[in-house]
């Protein structure tokens, strides 16, 4: 149907005062042809996990705030690698990091992911204790699940006291 047809054709809204203006449902004719227009329905769409692990994640950063006394223990786990870190959220500074990726961890004998993860958490509380640093304010785990990689993690750090309860 050229486009020169439509020009006539008028639109009618309708006001609503929850939802603002809308389109309401009209029959046309135009010339031989019948045209019925609907109106535009946008559905909202909910939130996915990782949004939902994002959203948790930040509103327990504003909670808890690490200190160069007692700081923060941050892990992200990927789906082949853990990272750790002992962050001073006051100073914004970290205070150590440790990754399974680290040839120190990895080499030494060779080992899976999940028991470089476990040295992971045995370096984590080694330098905390030469820092002098004798518990940690929070565990963030950044809204991940505890996956073999973050529960080898977390024996490792358990067994020396520095999971908050």
């Amino acid at each position: 149907m050229p486009m020169g047809s439509l020009s006539g054709l008028q639109l009618q809204f309708k006001t609503s005062p929850l939802f603002g203006t809308a389109l309401q449902r009209r029959d046309c004719s135009v010339g031989t042809q019948r045209i019925v227009l609907k109106p535009w329905v946008v559905e909202a769409k909910a939130n996915t996990r990782t949004e939902s692990a994002k959203t948790r994640n930040i509103r327990m950063r504003k909670k808890f705030n690490g200190t160069a006394t007692r700081p923060r223990l941050s892990v992200f786990c990927s789906d082949k690698q853990l990272y750790a870190m002992v962050v001073d959220d006051q100073n914004k500074k970290c205070l150590f990091y440790a990754n399974t990726l680290q040839k120190s961890i990895r080499q030494d004998p060779p080992c899976t992911t999940i028991e470089a993860a476990q040295r992971v958490g045995e370096e984590i509380v080694k330098a905390c204790i030469d820092l002098g640093i004798n518990e940690i304010s929070s565990y963030d785990r950044n809204g991940l699940a505890r996956g073999e990689k973050m529960q080898a993690f977390e024996i490792a750090i358990s067994r020396h006291g520095f999971l908050p309860r």
